[in-house]
């Protein structure tokens, strides 16, 4: 019980970090780019997959599918945070995101964007 609680007061003590992620599917390479304000979440958005509700619905419809083992998801860049006053940490994510999907270009037959 011990461990347990050692864990849990870890994943607490974790900073909270935004970032950008990939989730490409291996069959197709076809590749869906996000941003999220907090990494840990994640989890979530796998398990909404595996449960068919995402958001986008041709990404769970393909998730559905092919199966979780067909796709990989990945944080491809991890938000700077700069100590700053007039720091606004939604507008920087919003500004990697679109950094990278210049990169990746995820529309129409390349990807779920």
């Amino acid at each position: 019980m011990d461990r347990k609680k050692e864990l849990k007061q870890l994943y607490k003590e974790t900073p909270i970090e935004a970032g950008i992620y990939k989730i490409e599917n291996k069959q197709n390479g076809k590749v869906f780019i996000a941003s999220t304000r907090n990494i840990k979440t994640l989890n979530g958005v796998k398990f909404m997959l595996n449960k068919g509700g995402h958001v986008n619905r041709e990404l769970a419809q393909e998730w559905q599918e092919f199966g979780e083992g067909n796709f990989t998801i990945e944080v491809i860049e991890v938000l700077k945070k700069k100590n700053e006053p007039y720091f606004n940490e939604k507008e920087e994510l919003k500004k990697l995101e679109e950094k990278w999907l210049k990169e990746y270009q995820p529309y129409g037959e390349r990807g779920y964007n």
